[in-house]
Order: C-alpha cells, then sequence, then structure tokens
C-alpha cells in the first residue's frame, strides 16, 4: 500500500504546472560628467571588486584632463559614451556647433574604443541633436531613474531614491563627482545584487530586451 501510494504522489507531481523560471532582472547604471580624478578612480576600483560593469558619458573637457583615467575606463570593459566636449546645452546650438562637439569628444577617445550611444547634457534634444546624432551613427540614451545625486550629497537618501523607485529595464543615472554619489552607487549595486538584480552596459541591456539601438533615436529604459 505505501508503494502505492509513493508511485501515485510522483505522477501527481509529473502532471503539475512546471514553475515559472524568473528571468534576471537587468538594469544599467549609468555615469555622467566625468572622468573626475579621484572619485571616478574609486568607483572603478568599486566596480571592479563587485565585477560589476557600468556605462560612463564622458565629456570632451574632461576626457583632455583625465586621458589616463580614460584609457581605464575603456580597459576595464565598461561602456564608453559621449556626454559633449563642453557639457553645454546642445539644445541651444546649431547643427554646426552639435557636431563639433561631437567630433572634438570623439577624437579623444582611447584606441579601439567604439562609441554606440550619446547623452546630451541634461538630456536636453531637439530634432538637431537627433540629426547630428544620427549622421555619427549614435544613439541618443536618457534614463529612467533619477536621484539628483549632483544636487544631493546624503549618500542613503540617494541610494533610498533609487531603490524605491528602479525596475529591470531601467537606466540609472548617476555622476562619478562626489564622495556621495561613489559611496551611494556602490551601496546600489550592493543592495540590488542582493535583490536578484543583474549589472550591464546599457547596450548590452538593450541587447537583452531585444532593442537594437538606432542611430539618432531616443531611449530611456528598455523593457526588461
Amino acid at each position: 500500500m505505501k508503494r502505492l501510494i509513493a508511485a501515485m504522489v510522483i505522477l501527481s507531481l509529473l502532471f503539475l504546472p512546471a514553475r515559472a523560471v524568473e528571468p534576471h532582472k537587468l538594469v544599467a547604471l549609468t555615469f555622467d560628467d566625468g572622468p573626475s580624478g579621484r572619485f571616478t578612480r574609486e568607483l572603478l576600483d568599486g566596480l571592479r571588486q563587485r565585477n560589476v560593469k557600468a556605462t560612463f558619458l564622458l565629456c570632451g573637457y574632461r576626457m583632455q584632463q583625465y586621458p589616463a583615467l580614460t584609457r581605464q575606463i575603456h580597459e576595464a570593459g565598461h561602456e564608453i559614451g559621449l556626454h559633449g566636449y563642453s557639457h553645454k546645452a546642445m539644445d541651444q546650438m546649431c547643427l554646426r556647433e552639435i557636431l563639433r562637439e561631437i567630433d572634438d569628444t570623439m577624437a579623444l577617445l582611447p584606441a579601439g574604443c567604439q562609441v554606440r550611444i550619446m547623452r546630451p547634457p541634461g538630456g536636453q534634444c531637439n530634432a538637431l541633436t537627433q540629426s547630428a546624432a544620427k549622421s555619427r551613427q549614435l544613439s541618443l540614451v536618457c534614463w529612467s531613474v533619477d536621484p539628483r545625486d549632483w544636487a544631493c550629497h546624503d549618500a542613503a537618501a540617494i541610494q533610498q531614491q533609487v531603490l524605491c523607485q528602479v525596475r529591470s529595464g531601467d537606466v540609472i543615472l548617476l555622476h562619478d563627482m562626489t564622495d556621495s554619489s561613489v559611496e551611494a552607487a556602490l551601496a546600489i549595486v550592493d543592495k540590488l545584487s542582493a535583490q536578484g538584480f543583474c549589472f550591464v552596459t546599457v547596450s548590452e541591456l538593450a541587447a537583452y530586451c531585444g532593442v537594437t539601438l538606432e542611430p539618432g533615436q531616443i531611449y530611456w529604459r528598455f523593457n526588461g
């Protein structure tokens, strides 16, 4: 009788619906306005220790100031995108000025570094910005989570702003400009990793979500 009951239990299990496996929760960390000296170095060390890759949207004038650090970002396997040369608002520029911002920044890229994305300063763009980006085969990537870490120097508050908003497919905007931002960024990695999130670059996030980044198109987040 016991054997019969055991056999019936096994058979019943075979006909239960398979449990759905939750896909990885994917997000992209992005850092604007660098490179920024020791702040970027500390951030890179923290990301390396956690085996996390991020996307750095770099300003040309800072790349010129920190060429070795720019190379270090690239050699560490992080994605580099453009953030203009001067960090001036592109939506206030003519087409020629926007193209110069792009070209002057691209001229400072490390050897072998190919860029696919650009983030206009402040996320401000118009038809001319899109046209300039398209002509240089760049997609425009903004963000879907912004804790305004440039205005807040409380690492715990920055962290909380991200944790209460983030969903799979989000593009998180941060900066590597202050101690509080770097501290918050690494704490966010630790907290979200513990919740099952995986960190990828913007281009990887798009690919995982089945999105082909089109030159000149604007993206805020991806369906994770």
